[in-house]
């Protein structure tokens, strides 16, 4: 969360508010994330554990309608993990320190160049 760069001198309590009510759109998404998170993480586990139910069933016999659903298990649990995956890096997490490093490691290359050319 970022508080407003430039606060107005005219009304402080303005930008205050602006960034109570930023806190409280986060912290909502923060809550639907986690929810979101619990709910996955308690599906793939009744998946997995349905997997290997069916893993047993087909060395006992080969069933193609198990092997079917054995696909179909394996398929919802990539679709669960990628859901529970995309959220974890997310660009606006990153975007400061990712700018941040291309200028120093930018500013660390011209003063390479610099003090290069200039012992030479």
């Amino acid at each position: 969360m970022a508080l407003p760069q430039n606060p107005s001198p005219e009304n402080p309590d303005l930008d205050f508010d602006t960034a109570i009510s930023e806190v409280e759109q986060q912290l909502a998404a923060l809550k639907a994330r986690y929810t979101q998170v619990e709910a996955d993480t308690q599906q793939k586990q009744q998946l997995e554990d349905r997997s290997q139910e069916i893993k047993q069933d087909l060395q006992k016999h080969k069933s193609p309608q198990l092997q079917a659903e054995l696909k179909h298990i394996k398929e919802q649990l990539e679709a669960i993990e990628l859901n529970l995956e995309s959220q974890l890096f997310s660009w606006s997490g990153i975007k400061q320190p990712f700018w941040q490093a291309v200028r120093f490691l930018g500013l660390g290359i011209v003063m390479g160049w610099f003090l290069k050319s200039w012992s030479s």
